[in-house]
């Protein structure tokens, strides 16, 4: 019975997790409190759980659902594995030279930038300064309550901090990772500027951006990443193993 309670405030601990987020809901904080939610519910009714797994098991559609459930779970336990060991390799890719430095948006709260963006934006900050000789593409359109676009309070964040406002290029169209891939690129294909790319979004996200920009055509492809705050960790990393297997389904 101990071991139960154990378990029990264990999960409970990461549906709290989820639960912290709020009034943030997206894809991952949905499914994680979904999941945890049968999770515990089903440790809660260990008995009653038990015996409807025993009784189902005695007859031959309920031994194929248990069997295809649990594989199930197997490979779906494997696969999100995998995705977060190259989610985590993806954010350690720093260059050690780049002449193309790119910030993906995030949400502009009216015509300031977000906590995460600004983060986000610190970091672009100081890969201009270590690369003097790259420009800055700020990527990002006007979503819903924002009063401009992503790429013009992006924009105007780095120069208030000192950044040359020459070495920035705007990109205020997209509304997703794959467009602000695919509309710097064509901007920056115009300007000359080669496909090696670093990319500055928060690390969770670098490995779905580096495989958008090799399907537009990227040569070398580098990150900057962004420090993520805990309580949103958990959210976010799940919400890119939704985004990571939409790439694979569709392709954006």
């Amino acid at each position: 019975m101990t071991i139960r309670y154990v378990i029990l405030a264990v999960e409970i601990f990461i549906l709290l997790l989820f639960v912290m987020t709020l009034p943030i809901v997206n894809e991952g904080n949905t499914a994680g409190m979904l999941f945890m939610g049968l999770v515990i519910a089903a440790t809660i009714k260990f008995e009653p759980f038990c015996r409807l797994l025993k009784k189902l098991w005695g007859k031959v559609p309920g031994k194929i659902l248990i069997t295809g459930a649990a594989l199930f779970l197997a490979v779906g336990f494997t696969y999100v594995g995998i995705l977060s060991y190259k989610m985590y390799s993806a954010q350690e890719n720093a260059p050690t030279d780049t002449k193309l430095i790119v910030v993906l948006g995030c949400q502009v709260r009216g015509e300031r930038p977000s906590r995460m963006l600004r983060r986000r934006l610190d970091v672009a900050y100081k890969a201009m300064e270590k690369h003097p000789e790259a420009v800055c593409v700020v990527s990002g359109g006007q979503g819903n309550g924002e009063k401009i676009s992503e790429a013009e309070a992006m924009k105007k964040y780095l120069v208030d901090k000192g950044a040359d406002e020459s070495r920035i290029i705007m990109e205020d169209r997209s509304t997703s990772t794959f467009e602000n891939i695919k509309f710097t690129f064509e901007i920056t294909d115009k300007l000359g500027y080669g496909r090696d790319i670093t990319i500055v979004t928060d690390g969770f996200h670098q490995y779905r951006a580096s495989l958008i920009a090799k399907q537009e055509g990227a040569g070398e492809i580098t990150a900057y990443s962004a420090y993520t705050e805990p309580r949103y960790l958990f959210t976010f990393w799940v919400r890119e193993w939704l985004g990571l297997t939409h790439f694979w389904v569709f392709g954006n």
